[in-house]
């Protein structure tokens, strides 16, 4: 629950501190004594939008800090792990707004986004504003609501997991029939590729061995002929090597080491000779001539740039595409198997969804009757209050099923229910609104409810049956009232009066009304006006004598 709030520096408060209780706390006070600026700070603390306006005038800043009594166990902290934050009880949370606009916040002095502020605010307090119309006015929230009533915890996960495993599928499947549809677009031009560079035979040779023999073929003429002369001379070279190795021999002895540098030299000659037949042979059994090999230089480069690679590179640009158009191939066996799961998904997804739909049908009467049954005493017996479940179409279908849902009213016997903003006046939305927060009182995530002048343009009798049902809701929730009825301030089980004083410098004041007869004067003041008389204080007695009973 809300159990410390600490104001500094807003609009008319100065420094105001206020300690609330468990139950039912009604805030009281003459109009224009501030209690919407009290609301106002209470909700800057819970991420609510800033207006640098809500800083006290001649201060650089202002600042909000609302602690919380809860237990360990609350979801706000799990919550909070989930946003990697750390935090034990008791909770703060601290809002800083300078008279720039620019504020900043904090959950147990660690610094937090205003928007992750806000989403845990969610847990702990719901502010409901006179007219309410963030939630009942506004269909799109009905059915989140409703399904805080309906349905079971974590009973959606399932359903959301299969829809997300539904349209991730369906996703998938659709971006292989684009890209297949690309492909097939161009299967054609991938096929005359593969069938050009298959034909050119990409890869026999490097470029720069083509080069090279082009070079030599440019100049095979003189190359042949030279090798002619080279062989002529070497044989001119054999002979006469015959020749000086038979001199040698006669020599003797003596001449027997030149005898074998001789062979080596023979040797060295003869390997030349067989360097040059191998060139002659390599020169006269050439697959291509000069003109070939300029047409297949000239094709290898005119594949390059079409493919827009080096000529080294086509035969890995050649097993690209034929791996493309095996894919083609491939993809269509791939988009079977997809369709057919992209089906199972969406049947998974419609079991669920058909399930969490038949729960909702099921608790919709349900809570039509109790709704009805919490108007009676809110002095609306004559009205009654619809929940309608739809079944939308596929293409509305969402992550949280395939169903509709909308409140409608009608406050006159016979008259046929519709939307609660055309049909309901503020005061019945009011009354409307909290018979629905009392039937739904287990199922409320926030531990504390504000309601600022819930009893707003009713008295008597329906308003006493307003204190009584936010009496009813005190029973599993803190409540705070802002109120101007007597009949409801009567049943509050703590009772603060909001005050404002000071001519140059005005200031808001909250005083915790202790004694009963300070808070009779109360009573009376808002029974009589501004001249308190003693048959108000004697209704006033009554009032509490009534709520006490």
């Amino acid at each position: 629950m809300l159990a410390h709030l600490i104001i500094k520096n807003i609009v008319l408060i100065d420094t105001l501190e206020i300690n609330f209780q468990k139950g039912l706390s009604a805030l009281t006070g003459e109009t224009g004594a501030g209690k919407s600026i009290l609301l106002d700070s209470l909700g800057l603390s819970l991420g609510m939008r800033a207006d640098s306006g809500l800083v006290r005038a001649g201060q650089t800043a202002g600042s909000v800090s609302a602690t919380y009594d809860i237990s360990s166990s609350h979801p706000v902290f799990s919550f909070l792990q989930e946003q990697s934050l750390e935090v034990d009880t008791p909770l703060i949370f601290r809002r800083h707004l300078g008279a720039d606009g620019k504020s900043k916040a904090y959950i147990n002095d660690q610094p937090v986004s205003v928007a992750l502020m806000k989403q845990a605010g969610e847990y702990l307090v719901e502010i409901h504003g006179q007219f309410d119309t963030q939630t009942l006015l506004n269909p799109k929230t009905h059915l989140g609501i409703f399904d805080g009533y309906a349905l079971p915890d974590d009973a959606l996960k399932p359903l959301s997991r299969c829809w997300k495993e539904w349209k991730d599928s369906k996703k998938q499947l659709d971006s292989i029939r684009n890209k297949i549809a690309q492909a097939k677009e161009d299967e054609a031009y991938f096929q005359t590729s593969l069938q050009d560079l298959e034909a050119l035979d990409v890869g026999k040779e490097t470029y720069e061995e083509l080069t090279v023999l082009r070079e030599r073929l440019m100049r095979q003429d003189k190359v042949v002929e030279n090798i002619h002369l080279a062989r002529e001379k070497m044989q001119e070279m054999e002979d006469s090597s015959a020749q000086v190795w038979r001199a040698l021999e006669n020599i003797g002895a003596e001449g027997q080491a030149m005898i074998e540098a001789l062979d080596k030299s023979n040797i060295e000659i003869q390997e030349v000779s067989i360097m040059l037949q191998d060139l002659f042979d390599d020169i006269e059994n050439n697959d291509y001539s000069l003109e070939e090999v300029d047409n297949r230089l000239f094709a290898l480069k005119a594949q390059a740039r079409k493919h827009d690679c080096e000529v080294d590179d086509l035969p890995q640009k050649m097993e690209e595409i034929a791996a493309l158009l095996s894919a083609i191939q491939a993809d269509d066996q791939s988009i079977v198997k997809l369709e057919k799961e992209v089906e199972e998904n969406k049947q998974a997804y419609i079991t669920q969804a058909k399930h969490v739909s038949s729960l909702r049908q099921k608790a919709a009467n349900k809570l039509s009757k109790q709704v009805c049954t919490e108007l009676i005493p809110l002095k609306l017996e004559k009205a009654r209050f619809e929940v309608v479940v739809e079944t939308l179409s596929e293409d509305m279908w969402k992550e949280s099923g395939i169903d509709a849902v909308q409140f409608l009213v009608a406050t006159n016997p016979g008259a046929q229910p519709g939307p609660l903003n055309k049909i309901a006046s503020g005061g019945e939305m009011a009354r409307f609104m909290l018979a629905l927060k009392v039937v739904m009182a287990e199922k409320e995530k926030a531990m504390s409810l504000v309601f600022d002048e819930v009893d707003s343009g009713v008295g008597g009798a329906t308003a006493a049956a307003v204190g009584e049902r936010l009496a009813t809701l005190s029973r599993r929730h803190q409540i705070l009232v802002v109120t101007h009825s007597p009949q409801v301030a009567a049943m509050a089980s703590h009772h603060l009066l909001i005050a404002k004083s000071g001519d140059d410098v005005v200031t808001t004041s909250v005083t915790p009304l202790l004694e009963e007869e300070k808070r009779r004067e109360e009573i009376a003041r808002m029974l009589a006006g501004a001249q308190v008389t003693g048959e108000a204080r004697a209704a006033a007695d009554k009032l509490l004598e009534a709520s006490a009973a």
